[in-house]
């Protein structure tokens, strides 16, 4: 009955915001409430929302900081340069702008961080789409098509866990995944040509003057509201903020590893936002003009993380979220046992869209694992084929930095969704194929 209820819930919300019924701020907080009051759980319905609340504290801080340091480094004019030489390289033509998004957040994403990911390639990109006036779904998309695959990596969430929760090698997951990661990634920079090719047909291809190159800031990619922004640039500290933003980078990555410290992101990116005050901007005023500026454009994003917060403690503190789980891995009839591969990659697309990825892959993998072994399957072969379902992980509502994506391209989560979605299948049967040609997992 629970798993029933937990569905409830999601099915709910996603009907509220597709239907444009509700934002998605409004359906997060009020379905699992509504569901929760109804399932009995009201006297402990306070107590799980503040559970799941401080369970994204810590994503919240990151992404206060991560925005307010980009933003910062954008006001600075940091990422001014690669702006210009991108819209050199494109010469207004929407196929190779929607090539350069698919190929930038690519690389970009191999940081593992999809706030990160989304703040550089929307800095870089959104000026460039606004002056050739093109679709800023298309954006939307390739961002988070791209994260999808690279969020895969060993020091992504999703790799992480399986290794914690299978005790599996890191290096031999690694390489039976990687060949799939790559040919997705071809995969994304082709749907990048396919949306490029109409963005062409509709827009043509636009002649822009160096005077236009030069006029275009990646301040446009923010909603500011500073008059007289151009008082706020920093261009003789540019190589100090590269410098500044590499080692973010780094710390990032590579943090734990070598002789580098292992340092929490939000930590990193508080103290980096602290240190690029004092390099940028030595007056008072003009300090609580970045902060105020930008902790303004930090607010619609973090509402949408606590609202997240709220709508899975209570999933999680009420046992609907271990329901649903436990339900996933029964629903399978035991006469696919031969197949249990194919059944955990099936299971691992809703799986890790209706669960976080804790909750799947440390709660219900472990059963799907433990069911596999008894039809001759290895731990290894059912932590692949569990990855595939990454594929959809992105587009759930309960990952934080999407609304951070939705908030700068201004686009509709739910026909976001639903786009996103159709490209994705193309990635999960890149993902299918790939894990038994490359992989070794008999499907």
């Amino acid at each position: 009955m629970l798993a029933m209820w937990g569905l409830a819930v999601v099915v709910i919300f996603m009907v509220l915001i597709m239907t444009k019924k509700a934002t998605p701020f409004t359906a997060l907080v009020l379905s699992p409430i509504v569901i929760g009051l109804l399932a009995g759980f009201a006297n402990d319905i306070g107590k799980f929302s503040l559970d799941g609340v401080k369970g994204v504290a810590s994503t919240v801080v990151m992404l206060l900081f991560a925005i307010l340091y980009f933003g910062l480094m954008i006001t600075a004019g940091l990422f001014d340069p690669l702006v210009h030489f991108i819209l050199k390289i494109v010469k207004g033509d929407p196929l190779k702008v929607l090539v350069g998004t698919a190929i930038l957040a690519s690389v970009v994403s191999v940081d593992g961080d999809g706030s990160t990911t989304t703040m550089i390639v929307c800095s870089a990109m959104i000026p460039v789409y606004k002056k050739l006036n093109m679709k800023m779904m298309d954006l939307a998309v390739l961002v988070i098509l791209a994260n999808s695959i690279m969020n895969l990596l060993p020091w992504g969430g999703p790799t992480a866990r399986i290794i914690a929760a299978l005790g599996v090698d890191e290096g031999e997951l690694l390489r039976k995944i990687l060949p799939g990661m790559l040919i997705a990634i071809v995969w994304v920079i082709a749907v990048a040509v396919i949306r490029g090719l109409s963005e062409r047909k509709r827009l043509g291809i636009v002649t822009l003057t160096q005077e236009d190159i030069d006029g275009m800031t990646a301040a446009d990619a923010l909603k500011s509201h500073v008059e007289d922004a151009d008082r706020l640039k920093r261009p003789n500290r540019l190589w100090l903020n590269l410098i500044l933003t590499l080692a973010v980078m780094v710390y990032l990555i590579f943090g734990g590893m070598w002789i580098i410290p292992k340092i929490p992101a939000a930590i990193i990116f508080e103290v980096a936002f602290a240190i690029a005050l004092i390099i940028n901007y030595t007056k008072l005023k003009d300090q609580r003009e970045i902060i105020e500026e930008h902790g303004a454009n930090a607010m619609h994003v973090i509402t949408m993380v606590l609202a997240a917060g709220i709508f899975m403690g209570i999933l999680n503190g009420s046992g609907m979220s271990e329901a649903m789980g436990q339900w996933l891995a029964d629903v399978v009839p035991s006469s696919l046992g031969g197949h249990w591969a194919l059944v955990t990659a099936l299971a691992s697309a809703p799986g890790t869209f209706l669960l976080s990825n804790d909750a799947f892959y440390l709660g219900v993998l472990p059963i799907l694992a433990q069911t596999g072994a008894q039809y001759g399957f290895s731990a290894m072969e059912i932590g692949i084929a569990s990855t595939t379902g990454q594929a959809f992980h992105l587009l759930s509502p309960l990952v934080g930095f999407i609304y951070l994506l939705l908030h700068l391209t201004g686009v509709d989560m739910g026909a976001w969704q639903r786009t996103s979605a159709k490209w994705a299948i193309g990635t999960f049967v890149i993902f299918l194929i790939s894990i038994a040609v490359f992989g070794g997992v008999p499907l």
